[in-house]
């Protein structure tokens, strides 16, 4: 897809991404090539086993691609510390691990942790960040508390407002709406558009919620075994790519209502 490239924030060409195992490299999905703008929700959809979670590895620089590139701002990936890739890319990871006897604010500020001095110590400017991405996110009543005295919905604000925190031009966050009931579901998935236009930042998101990605987001990264592509939601219904992602014994894409739906028996 074309766009204009003063505003890219995220640009692979001909990426390979896998792993290695006992048996030598693994690879799981080549030929990705992706241009991803300031201001937008991404989701990244697919089966599962797909590569999801690789692909937001290999982006956000913590597992090395098979082959091809990535860029960051017109910057090669793999040519950025790991200090200038923290102020360019926030991550919140599905279980990732955290100290929940922190306090909302303690856990909030270690998203400033790219910028403070050895001693770690908020300046104003740090403290301006933190205190901005706890109105963003409307957690002002949660401030105080312990990690451990909130709700898992909760919890993925408050980690969604350590990224906002850490002020970079990427935000990935990896199934954030895992353990959520489909209210919170959807007031993630909301909060996080609202995020995206609001702050003009590029928030990336994998999921298994593809109904609601189709709804919201500005964009979607559709991955199957044989390809992957972006575009948006309209133009993926358009094009029946989402014909064949699954299945058709017992789900089925139906264009009326932009919706998986489950086959009824005849």
């Amino acid at each position: 897809m074309k766009s204009n490239p003063l505003h890219i924030t995220l640009k692979t060409s001909n990426l390979e991404i896998g792993y290695q195992d006992k048996n030598g490299i693994k690879s799981i999905a080549e030929k990705i090539n992706i241009e991803v703008q300031a201001s937008e929700l991404i989701a990244v959809i697919g089966i599962n086993g797909i590569g999801k979670s690789t692909l937001l590895r290999s982006i956000s620089g913590i597992q090395k691609p098979i082959s091809g590139s990535i860029e960051i701002e017109n910057k090669n990936l793999q040519e950025l510390s790991d200090l200038q890739r923290a102020a360019r890319i926030s991550l919140v990871l599905t279980n990732q691990p955290i100290s929940k006897n922190l306090s909302v604010f303690e856990l909030i500020a270690l998203g400033r942790q790219p910028y403070t001095n050895w001693l770690g110590k908020l300046s104003k400017n740090d403290a301006e960040k933190i205190e901005n991405a706890i109105v963003l996110t409307s957690i002002k009543s949660l401030k105080d508390r312990k990690c451990y005295e909130l709700s898992d919905g909760q919890l993925q604000r408050v980690l969604i407002a350590r990224a906002i925190a850490q002020d970079t031009p990427i935000i990935i966050l990896d199934e954030p709406t895992t353990h959520l009931d489909m209210y919170h579901k959807a007031y993630v998935v909301k909060l996080l558009k609202k995020l995206a236009k609001q702050t003009q930042k590029t928030i990336i998101f994998a999921s298994h919620e593809i109904n609601l990605a189709i709804q919201i987001c500005d964009k979607i990264i559709l991955m199957q075994p044989d390809k992957c592509q972006i575009n948006t939601p309209e133009n993926l219904i358009s094009t029946r790519a989402f014909q064949d992602l699954f299945p058709k014994d017992l789900i089925h894409f139906d264009k009326i209502s932009r919706a998986f739906r489950i086959k009824n028996e005849d």
